[in-house]
Formats: C-alpha cells, sequence, structure tokens
C-alpha cells in the first residue's frame, strides 16, 4: 500500500524545494565556474526542485542547462563581469540599494537595513565573502535561511517560532529583495547576449513573484 503524505507533511517537503530552489539560483549569481554549475549539478537540482514549487521558472533553468553547455568558461566570466563587475561600469549592479535608494549608490539607507536584518538574526559577514550584503545572492541565501528555520521549526513542532519565521521571510522579501528585482532582471537583459544570464534573468523574475519566495 502507498502511503500519502500528510498535510504538514506535504508543507514541509515544498518549503524544502522552495528552500533550496532559493540557495541554488543564489549560487547562479556568484563569479561563474561551469564545472561546479554542469558537474555538481547545481542546474539539475534546481531544475528539479522548482518543478515542485515553481514550475513556470522550470523552462528557464532548461534555457540555462543548454546555454551552458555551450559556453565556455571565458565567455561565461566575461559576461559576468560585464555586468556585475565592471571594472568601469556595471550592465546591471546586482545590489538592492543601487536600485532602491536615491542617488543609485552603494551602500545606502536600504542596505544599512539589510545588515540590521542579517544582525537581528545573529548573522555576520564571514572572512571570505567579499560580496556586499545586499548582493542579490546575500539576500537569497538569507531568505532560504529563514526559510530554513521556519522548516526546522515545523520539524520540532513550534508553530509559533514556524510562525514567527514565515512572517520575517515575507516581510524581507517584500520590502527589501523583491522590488528591486524586477529592473535589475530588465537590466540584466538588456545588458547581455549571453544566453544563460537572460534566461537567469527570467528565472529569477518568474522564482521571486511567486510563492517560493513570498
Amino acid at each position: 500500500m502507498v502511503m500519502s503524505d500528510t498535510g504538514e507533511e506535504t508543507v514541509v517537503r515544498k518549503k524544502k524545494q522552495a528552500e533550496q530552489s532559493l540557495r541554488l539560483l543564489a549560487a547562479c549569481f556568484y563569479e561563474p565556474e561551469k564545472a561546479l554549475l554542469v558537474e555538481e549539478h547545481v542546474l539539475e537540482n534546481l531544475r528539479e526542485s522548482l518543478g515542485g514549487v515553481c514550475p513556470e521558472a522550470v523552462g528557464s533553468v532548461e534555457c540555462m542547462q543548454q546555454a551552458i553547455l555551450s559556453c565556455s568558461d571565458e565567455e561565461l566570466k566575461v559576461a559576468y563581469a560585464k555586468l556585475f563587475v565592471g571594472p568601469f561600469s556595471l550592465a546591471a549592479a546586482p545590489y538592492g540599494s543601487v536600485h532602491l535608494d536615491e542617488g543609485a549608490r552603494v551602500m545606502g539607507d536600504s542596505t544599512m537595513e539589510v545588515i540590521k536584518w542579517y544582525e537581528q538574526e545573529g548573522l555576520a559577514k564571514s572572512d571570505d565573502c567579499k560580496d556586499l550584503p545586499d548582493h542579490i545572492a546575500v539576500e537569497l541565501e538569507f531568505v532560504s535561511y529563514l526559510m530554513s528555520k521556519e522548516i526546522a521549526a515545523i520539524e520540532t513542532s513550534n508553530p509559533s517560532d514556524a510562525a514567527a519565521y514565515e512572517i520575517k521571510r515575507r516581510d524581507f522579501a517584500e520590502t527589501l529583495l523583491c522590488p528591486w528585482v524586477p529592473e535589475f532582471c530588465h537590466k540584466i537583459q538588456e545588458g547581455t547576449d549571453n544566453a544563460f544570464y537572460v534566461a537567469l534573468a527570467e528565472c529569477l523574475s518568474t522564482v521571486t513573484a511567486s510563492a517560493p519566495v513570498k
């Protein structure tokens, strides 16, 4: 006899898929390593996890998988640098404050707010982290972290903590992450003809507009 999930098991399973999706999506916004994305199955696992919680984004991941096979490491790194690093200008600055704060500057008021969120959760920047606190990958990882705490609370039968972490996750995402993603994704698609990053922007846009984040 096949046993079906209980309602709570289904909720936890989907939250785990969403948490993994956010974590893997974040990995795609760090300096690219083709071997990591392909041989370590980052993209394959992202496609599978999104299939359970955001199937409308699966097509974008499949485009990323196809695109990366035809890209060399050098092509990926050049496209990444042009979009997100510079040195002279960024086609798509990956920092929330550039899109949210007046003057389009890094380390603005919204960055300070992001830092407060991290500190409230007892998180500190590691020595090997070179990215600013409101880098897209760091913010995605933080939402993933809040979701992991929510899952742990559910699994230990602590509904009040689970509810509190869900509220925190939604509040952070809706005020400090999701508002700047549409402009960021638009700038990626305007700023490159690299198929991997065009599809990555489509994936991010779809995911952050859906239940896995909000």
